[in-house]
């Protein structure tokens, strides 16, 4: 007899059912769960592991072309001299102010036309051929034209970040509205709702989550705009800094650009995820 059977019968003799162990998972387990204590250790390791890499990389360069590939130090020490020196606060500041202008001008045309096509087919054959289309069109393709149309401007910076993800998101909030179960707008409709409860009390409510998750994946889209829209004739801004830094071959000063802007978007990532948590924490699902 096996020391499973065997703490089986001693637990029957005692009246006891057996206590139920659940397998390990492995940790490449398909589909399995995490605890938010180990999702964040998980995720810390792997930071550092991005870095390590990046640092070795670095070391094994040879020392006449390190210059090429600075450390993770020297670049950390770059941003803090020009935040320090340079007033590279401002650029900073300048490029959040565009990239949360242009997108939330995007996401007012984007999201309720969006769910409208979702909910109104003849409004989406009319209209979803076209911006299907203008998907496919790369947005720096529009520098020359809105550079024509509008000069060196701040307002053809905000126009080209505006292109790049504004047609994207109408056809991914299109595709959140579609998504919600077609029973569920029978039922309300069958319980007497009108056309605007069931647009706004039930398609949107359903389809919120989704496209608040939409929101924050093209606001990833509209950060890597950022450097195409700031290179051209302009003074201020992270991707000026970049520029003017790369005249000169300082790398250093790229790469904290680059780094500038991967943190600015992992912090803009976490407050979407807060807001989705705040705004519709009926659709909060734990993941541990």
């Amino acid at each position: 007899m096996s020391s499973m059977d065997e703490r089986a019968t001693s637990a029957q003799g005692q009246g006891k059912a057996p206590k139920f162990i659940p397998p390990r998972e492995r940790f490449l387990e398909l589909r399995g769960t995490i605890s938010s204590k180990w999702a964040i250790i998980l995720g810390i390791l792997g930071m550092i592991a991005f870095f390590a890499i990046w640092e070795g990389g670095h070391y094994i360069t040879p020392e006449a072309q390190q210059r090429f590939l600075p450390s993770v130090e020297q670049v950390i020490g770059t941003i803090v001299q020009l935040l320090s020196e340079k007033d590279y606060f401002s650029d900073v500041m300048i490029s959040c102010y565009r990239i949360y202008l242009s997108f939330f001008a995007a996401c007012a045309l984007a999201v309720p036309l969006g769910v409208f096509m979702g909910c109104f087919i003849r409004l989406r054959a009319l209209i979803n051929p076209t911006v299907g289309g203008l998907r496919y069109l790369p947005a720096a393709s529009f520098v020359p034209l809105l550079l024509v149309w509008f000069g060196p401007t701040d307002f053809s910076k905000l126009a080209l970040l505006f292109l790049g993800c504004v047609f994207f998101l109408t056809a991914l909030v299109l595709d959140n509205a579609m998504a919600v179960p077609k029973e569920l707008i029978e039922s309300a409709m069958t319980m007497g709702a009108k056309r605007r409860q069931v647009v706004f009390g039930v398609i949107w409510r359903a389809a919120s989550p989704a496209i608040i998750d939409s929101m924050r994946n093209m606001i990833a889209i509209s950060w890597t705009y950022l450097v195409i829209a700031e290179i051209v004739a302009a003074t201020d801004g992270i991707g000026a800094v970049m520029m003017r830094g790369g005249r000169f071959l300082h790398v250093d000063i790229i790469m904290g650009g680059i780094l500038t802007i991967g943190i600015l978007g992992v912090l803009t990532d976490i407050a979407f995820r807060l807001v989705r948590r705040t705004v519709v924490p009926w659709a909060y699902v734990r993941r541990g």
